[in-house]
């Protein structure tokens, strides 16, 4: 499975983000699995996860994954 992420936007990008501005946060405990499985099960459980997914996962899913692009940039900047 690869990990799909979001091009990181740069000063020269025509694409510009509104501000977000992060009223409150709740720290949760959670376990990250490595998993491996059948594609048709990939395709279930992908499925199963969009029925219940809100904005706000998505909405965090997308922070995240920006946040860690912005990450990476730097560091391979700084390399």
């Amino acid at each position: 499975m690869k990990k799909k992420t979001p091009t990181p936007l740069t000063q020269a990008s025509s694409r510009k983000l509104p501000i977000i501005r992060i009223v409150s946060t709740e720290d949760e405990m959670f376990t990250k699995m490595n998993l491996e499985m059948e594609d048709e099960t990939h395709d279930m459980l992908v499925k199963w996860g969009k029925e219940v997914a809100s904005d706000e996962d998505y909405i965090g899913i997308a922070i995240r994954a920006g946040l860690e692009e912005y990450v990476d940039a730097l560091d391979n900047k700084q390399k």
